[in-house]
């Protein structure tokens, strides 16, 4: 390959919450000793970014004032550029994109147009904890459509469920996660097509959280759900970022697109009551760099790699632990493993387990933070030496002991 996914990197000091929380009230606490820490816990990746990213901010730098600002052109180029050439929009405008400082900060703006406090909006569960908390910080009622798994360990969307949900529950709003976090489905066409014709049905507006999609394993597709018809593009406020995909949550900076320009409006003034929804002048650049041909390539090697690290990991759960399932994730560099059958073969409960694994150093995450009672949320996004050695450690201290 031509990037670098194989070198650990220390990230110690560095400004990382995977590592450098460990034993703060963030997580159970520390390892054992003779044990290092293998971070797969926070959705965040243990590879350098692309090195366009830091040519560009380090460009900049090299120019020392830093004032106040207005995006520049190269900014919105760089988005609609990547959008065309990755998820194949080709009617992409710069007025149609605004920024906001993160996912769940747009989402909010958006929700606030939609509703008022004390509604209730549909999310598919397993719900990644960020939409539960963030409704629930801002007065809304999270109603929970749940997701199930097909003959084929698929995860799928109940669409009689969602529908009597939103019928039951006056529901005028909805959060789509695509691709799913934490479960990893990629949605197919018709499974967009679908849930959209349902929200059409009931006059619902959509939040398409849209972050993951660059990230898509083993050929398959993202489908913008804006995309799928006049209708859906009309009610649904799309959030991107480069963050997920290059590694830059601590440099702060997301992306809404929204076609329909009175729900545009809308949007931008709710994000702007609060005063501090700016763009910071070096997270600019950086999504300029991130944007960029080379930063494609490096997508297209970083997907290849979580290809791999996902097919050894999903292969290993099955091989070694009994009791233990997990659904291959499409997209997405989580594992959402289910260890409801090995906790009642072996009389444990998931604190249990979950100490186990963290007092070896793999620090992972109680899925129950994500609505799953027997789940462990995994990350894979390490170098594959990395990888190899947590699935060690929990074959010989953890499931297998």
């Amino acid at each position: 390959m031509k990037y670098d996914f194989e070198s650990i990197i220390d990230r110690h000091g560095r400004d990382a919450l995977a590592v450098d929380a460990l034993g703060s009230d963030w997580t159970p606490g520390k390892p054992k000793d003779g044990f290092d820490v293998i971070p797969m816990w926070v959705a965040d990746m243990n590879f350098p970014t692309a090195p366009t990213v830091c040519q560009a901010m380090r460009e900049r730098i090299d120019h020392p004032a830093f004032g106040y600002f207005s995006p520049r052109d190269e900014y919105f180029d760089a988005i609609i550029r990547w959008q065309a050439e990755r998820n194949g929009v080709t009617d992409l405008l710069p007025e149609h994109i605004g920024y906001e400082n993160g996912v769940l900060g747009g989402l909010l703006s958006a929700i606030g147009t939609f509703c008022s406090r004390g509604d209730n909006v549909l999310v598919h569960s397993p719900t990644y904890m960020g939409f539960t908390g963030s409704l629930k910080n801002g007065g809304y009622n999270a109603v929970h459509s749940a997701l199930t798994r097909d003959e084929a360990g698929i995860w799928r969307m109940d669409f009689e469920g969602m529908e009597r949900k939103i019928v039951e529950n006056h529901i005028h709003a909805a959060i789509f996660c695509s691709p799913h976090n934490p479960t990893g489905r990629v949605w197919e066409r018709w499974e967009i097509e679908r849930a959209m014709e349902i929200f059409r049905k009931h006059d619902v507006y959509v939040v398409s959280d849209e972050i993951w999609s660059d990230i898509i394993l083993d050929g398959h597709k993202h489908i913008p759900t804006q995309s799928i018809s006049e209708d859906a593009r009309a009610r649904t406020v799309a959030l991107y970022a480069p963050s997920k995909t290059f590694n830059l949550a601590g440099l702060i900076g997301s992306y809404h697109i929204i076609y329909n320009p009175r729900l545009r409006d809308r949007v931008e003034k709710e994000s702007s009551l609060c005063h501090y929804n700016s763009m910071n002048v070096l997270s600019m650049y950086a999504l300029i760099g991130a944007y960029k041909s080379e930063g494609g390539e490096w997508v297209d090697e970083l997907c290849a790699t979580l290809s791999g690290n996902v097919q050894y990991a999903c292969d290993y759960i099955n091989a070694h632990f009994e009791g233990v399932s997990a659904a291959h994730p499409q997209g997405t560099y989580m594992i959402f493993m289910d260890c409801g059958a090995w906790l009642k073969a072996h009389e444990k409960t998931l604190d249990e387990l979950l100490r186990a694994g963290w007092d070896v150093g793999v620090a992972w995450q109680d899925g129950r933070q994500h609505g799953g009672t027997t789940h462990i949320r995994l990350n894979v996004a390490l170098p594959l030496s990395r990888v190899k050695e947590a699935f060690d450690r929990m074959d010989k201290y953890v499931f297998n002991s």
